[in-house]
């Protein structure tokens, strides 16, 4: 499954862990980042993962999965607090309806002084869905102005600083034109648009790119979007062409789309 190796890069991934627990099947571990994290690690980029998780059975199942998949966990922390929990049902088409959500520990983590100075260290920092995203991109930029930073825009606010934001819509064209120019204009130097079975979008302000959706027999969509956004990251860090990136995501969030959660488990 290995997919890119990129030698001597190292990417960050900040924010979010949560147990998906499928209605009527099986438990697997996720989470946006930690997705992210995992599968850049499936494609040959060491991935540093940071965030907490409660001092609890679902906190030691989601630790114990990233060191399987061989992510880091320096920046792993434990708080006083449950893991987070999602509940999912998949539909017949393969969508996936959130039932409930408790973001458990996840909902008050921010990394410490210690941590950010770590993350700083790495090449290229991600952040998933983190309180306060906006001032840890503030901060990790005033420790290394070299690092590059992207951001999943759907589950974390803010756009200035960033060199990649990941955004998602619809399947409509002007939404996603729409969506890339907010980013744009409120400080993003690329905005990425993830359009579901459309495929994506991007642009820097003066080009745009996009990519089409490859076909699979979709299983169950939960961490698709984390997917793609591992595979256009890494083949970014290859010094791959956003186009090439885009269909590089694709790919990834292809894979994803036939199994379920978001990595294989």
């Amino acid at each position: 499954m290995v997919a890119a190796v990129v030698s001597n890069a190292r990417v960050a991934v900040v924010g979010d862990n949560t147990v998906d627990r499928y209605l009527g099947g099986p438990e697997y571990v996720g989470g946006n980042a930690l997705n992210v994290a995992v599968q850049l690690r499936l494609q040959g980029v060491t991935a540093t993962y940071f965030g907490a998780v409660g001092a609890d059975a679902d906190g030691r199942e989601i630790a114990g999965a990233l060191r399987r998949h061989g992510v880091g966990t320096t920046g792993l922390v434990t708080a006083d607090g449950p893991t987070a929990v999602t509940e999912i049902r998949v539909t017949p088409a393969g969508d996936r309806v959130f039932v409930r959500e408790d973001f458990g520990v996840t909902a008050d983590y921010r990394p410490s002084d210690a941590e950010l100075a770590l993350i700083a260290g790495h090449d290229w920092a991600h952040i998933g869905m983190l309180p306060r995203a906006a001032e840890a991109v503030t901060r990790l930029r005033a420790l290394a102005p070299g690092i590059r930073i992207s951001q999943d825009c759907a589950v974390s606010s803010g756009y200035a600083g960033l060199d990649v934001a990941f955004c998602s819509t619809g399947e409509d064209v002007a939404a996603a034109r729409r969506a890339a120019d907010g980013a744009l204009s409120a400080g993003a130097a690329l905005a990425v648009v993830t359009r579901g079975a459309a495929g994506a979008f991007a642009s820097d302000g003066r080009r745009s790119w996009r990519c089409a959706a490859l076909p699979v027999d979709v299983v169950d969509t939960t961490g698709a979007g984390d997917s793609f956004i591992a595979g256009f990251i890494a083949a970014r860090l290859a010094r791959t062409p956003v186009r090439g990136a885009l269909e590089a995501g694709a790919r990834v969030a292809a894979r994803t789309c036939g199994h379920l959660g978001g990595f294989p488990q």
